[in-house]
């Protein structure tokens, strides 16, 4: 097994074309065509990791945070992170991350924090818009049921909880076949009509090339005509954080007490409870309080994420009980997603949980 098949594995659950702009998902260090001996995950790499995955014969490390974040101008080992590449580079382990790739995909790092709280109904709370596209391909009559699938099998037509999504519209095409071309149907030089299906779908277009490659293995014609149409719908499939309701209503204290032993912790910030009680719930993994706007907009009793700032929780006065949880603590969940991907497809393959405690903050 090489580093690049692992590593696809958690690209189909998680496409690194999810992750934002300022992120450094993928494979960091190392080289993909290379044999994994054993794969090591954990939430950050530090010297520490580093250290264990050398000890049990792991090559690979797939960590949330990404070793490398910020532009690299050298590396003389100077700090924790260039000691990190040197040595791993030193024992020819490659180093892979996922971070918002798997945190704007629905049951990624928010999704897992949503089913251990036991969520129902759960939606995208901030969906990502500028991620779909329309495909339009024109195909003869009697074979656009063979493309249509084709092109279903690729990924594309999916809206909502319905597949197999396509608009039809028939109609003629023409065309004349130049004298070096190869023509499916028609002659070469002269002008041809034919009976042909105008297929429209939806996909995101992260797929657009898998899409594609479809089209042209599918379609008998020499020459498929095709359209992608970027759109600015929501993707509610893909974005930041969720919104889900508890089967029953919480006070509000019940409910921290919960999410703290849920979620194992030393102390939880939140505001003032105002004894109301807790049904419709918004949470997002890491650093989400950009979100609180969106959770108080959709009506949410209860936001919980980390990172809130002292100013912040002024925001969320008199509208919505906020819960901060605190970084590590509400991601330290990814760690079973990784794991889960990788023993589903290959249940025998040589897969660790580090034992390293990375998370920097303590609690006295």
């Amino acid at each position: 097994m090489q580093v690049n098949e692992v590593t696809k594995w958690i690209e189909d659950f998680a496409p690194l074309q999810l992750q934002e702009s300022y992120d450094n998902a993928g494979l960091l260090v190392g080289e993909p065509y290379t044999l994994v001996t054993g794969v090591l995950i954990t939430i950050d790499v530090t010297e520490e990791v580093v250290n264990e995955a050398i000890e049990n014969k792991c090559n690979l490390i797939i960590a949330h945070h990404p070793l490398i974040f910020k532009g690299l101008k050298r590396i003389t080992g100077s700090n924790e992170v260039e000691r990190c590449i040197l040595k791993c580079i030193r024992h020819h382990i490659a180093v892979y991350a996922a971070h918002t790739n798997i945190d704007n995909v629905a049951n990624g790092v928010s999704g897992r924090m949503a089913d251990l709280l036991g969520l129902q109904n759960k939606k995208v709370l901030q969906p990502k818009s500028d991620i779909l596209m329309k495909f339009v391909t024109f195909v003869p009559k009697l074979h656009s049921y063979a493309v249509r699938q084709a092109i279903f099998e690729a990924g594309a037509g999916y809206i909502g909880n319905y597949d197999n999504c396509s608009f039809n519209i028939e109609g003629n095409g023409t065309f004349r076949a130049g004298v070096v071309a190869n023509p499916f149907v028609g002659t070469s030089g002269k002008l041809h009509t034919e009976a042909e299906t105008r297929i429209e779908v939806i996909l995101p277009k992260y797929l657009k090339n898998k899409v594609l490659a479809a089209l042209f293995k599918a379609h008998p014609y020499e020459e498929p005509a095709y359209d992608f149409i970027p759109l600015q719908n929501q993707w509610n499939e893909a974005g930041a954080g969720i919104v889900g309701e508890l089967e029953d209503e919480m006070d509000a204290q019940t409910f921290l007490l919960k999410l703290k032993n849920i979620f194992g912790l030393h102390t939880l910030r939140h505001t003032t409870i105002d004894h109301k009680k807790i049904k419709k719930v918004a949470l997002c993994g890491g650093s989400g309080s950009s979100l609180l706007s969106d959770a108080i907009t959709v009506g949410a009793d209860v936001y919980i994420s980390g990172d809130f700032k002292y100013h912040e929780f002024f925001d969320a006065v008199n509208s919505i009980l906020i819960a901060d949880i605190g970084h590590f603590e509400s991601e330290q969940f990814t760690k079973d997603i990784f794991y889960e991907i990788i023993t589903k497809k290959m249940p025998k393959f040589a897969v660790r949980i580090s034992e390293i405690k990375t998370n920097p903050i303590n609690y006295l």
